[in-house]
């Protein structure tokens, strides 16, 4: 389940990121994950609960939007989201693309901070590459 690595990867960005703002308390992250990062939804969420715990982190919630498959036909110029994971073929033309232009992302989107005496403001906070 490498679920669980990817949770403390995200534990130890944030609560880095979240150091620069002393008081304040994290009250959700959210994420961009691709179809074909190999995400299992679910396992995150069961893992992040498990990571969080203890840690500053504890109580946030972690919101995953999921991206599908984008890919770029060199046949015919079109960029076309797929249905599934099983062909890269244009839906289009019917010509192999191996060109992705979204569907890879394991990515930090934001993170919701609450100051000690305000509401909530999202911290724009992107890293890159936490799946090995």
């Amino acid at each position: 389940m490498h679920e669980l690595s990817i949770a403390a990867s995200i534990v130890d960005a944030v609560t880095e990121s979240a150091a620069a703002y002393p008081g304040a308390r994290v009250t959700a992250v959210r994420l961009r994950v691709g179809a074909l990062a190999a995400v299992v939804e679910d396992s995150l969420q069961f893992c992040w609960e498990i990571t969080t715990e203890g840690t500053p982190l504890t109580g946030a919630k972690l919101v995953v939007r999921m991206m599908p498959v984008v890919i770029h036909c060199a046949g015919c110029g079109v960029d076309a989201e797929l249905e599934g994971v099983q062909s890269f073929r244009c839906p289009r033309c019917g010509e192999l693309a191996a060109d992705l232009g979204q569907g890879r992302e394991l990515e930090i989107e934001s993170i919701e901070l609450e100051e000690p005496d305000g509401p909530s403001e999202p911290a724009s906070e992107r890293v890159s590459g936490l799946a090995g």
